[in-house]
């Protein structure tokens, strides 16, 4: 078996990229409608961000906060932080999240392989770090499944 700090890597790595993201999407409210066109935010949003509306900027920062969350549960399952209630069901359910959305790489390389000009380049960017991101919460959540039993985290 591997040892517990090779095993709390996972994890650990998965909780930075989801505060990178957090943070990410914090700046996203700073550089305001370009940004939210980049980061495929789509149209609507772009443009109540060019007219002062509040709200792009609630909604993001919504998001920003539940990123991390996910940050703090990767950090409380490779045993960093306090355990949060439901940590292998939260877990399982943000390894889910991120890697479902990242399975979007597969038909996106399909139809950049066919010259689609509707995928862009940093579309696979994204699917791609989503995809790593899960796979990650995946694989920290499986190698630590049996300490991440309530029981034992307390």
């Amino acid at each position: 078996m591997a040892p517990l700090i090779a095993r709390e890597y996972a994890l650990t790595s998965a909780g930075w990229l989801s505060a990178s993201v957090a943070a990410l999407h914090v700046v996203i409210i700073f550089f305001g409608a370009a940004a939210y066109r980049y980061f495929g935010a789509g149209e609507d949003m772009a443009r109540q961000a060019e007219a002062g509306s509040a709200m792009p900027a609630v909604l993001t920062l919504a998001l920003a906060t539940i990123f991390a969350v996910f940050a703090l549960y990767a950090f409380a399952g490779a045993g960093r932080l306090r355990r949060p209630p439901l940590l292998r069901t939260g877990l399982v359910a943000i390894a889910a999240i991120y890697t479902l959305r990242g399975l979007a790489l597969i038909p996106e390389l399909v139809q950049f392989a066919r010259g689609s000009a509707t995928v862009m380049p940093r579309q696979l960017v994204f699917s791609t770090v989503s995809l790593t991101i899960g796979l990650l919460y995946l694989a920290g959540t499986a190698l630590l499944w049996p300490r991440l039993h309530p029981a034992r985290g307390r």
